[in-house]
C-alpha cells in the first residue's frame, strides 16, 4: 500500500518525503552499496520531495560517472542517490526512512557485482 514516509540523513540537516509503497526493496552487493549499507528503492522524481539541506548535501561520482552519490556532507549518511541503472529515478535509502522496519520488509537481492549481466533483471 502507497503512503508518504518521511526520511533524514543522521544529523537531520537534510530531510526528505517520498510517496511508496516499499515493495520493491533491493539490496545491491557491489562495492559502494556494501560499504554504504543502503537498501534500495527506486522512485520517479514525482514521489520524492527534498524538504531541507539541499546545500548540506555532497555528491561522489565514479566508474562511468552517471550515478550521482549524494550524502550529508555534515554526517556521511547517504539518503538518497540518482542510480546508474535509472539515472532520470531517485533511489530512496530505505534505511533513511523514519518509522520502518527493514525486517519487516521482503527485500530482493541484487548481484551488482556483476552490473552488466545483472542489470536486466532490475526491470523485471
Amino acid at each position: 500500500m502507497e503512503r508518504v514516509y518521511e526520511g533524514a540523513c543522521h544529523c537531520g540537516q537534510v530531510r526528505f518525503r517520498v510517496r511508496t509503497d516499499l515493495s520493491r526493496v533491493v539490496d545491491c552487493n557491489c562495492s559502494i552499496c556494501t560499504k554504504k549499507g543502503i537498501l534500495h528503492l527506486i522512485v520517479d522524481p514525482a514521489q520524492f520531495e527534498l524538504t531541507q539541506g539541499r546545500d548540506a548535501l555532497s555528491t561522489y561520482t565514479f566508474g562511468t560517472r552517471i550515478a550521482k552519490h549524494t550524502f550529508c556532507a555534515t554526517c556521511g549518511i547517504h539518503p538518497f542517490y540518482m542510480p546508474r541503472s535509472h539515472p532520470d529515478k531517485i533511489d530512496v535509502n530505505v534505511r533513511c526512512l523514519e518509522g520502518v522496519e527493514i525486517a519487516d520488509l521482503k527485500v530482493t537481492c541484487f548481484d551488482g557485482r556483476h552490473w552488466e549481466d545483472a542489470r536486466s533483471t532490475l526491470d523485471e
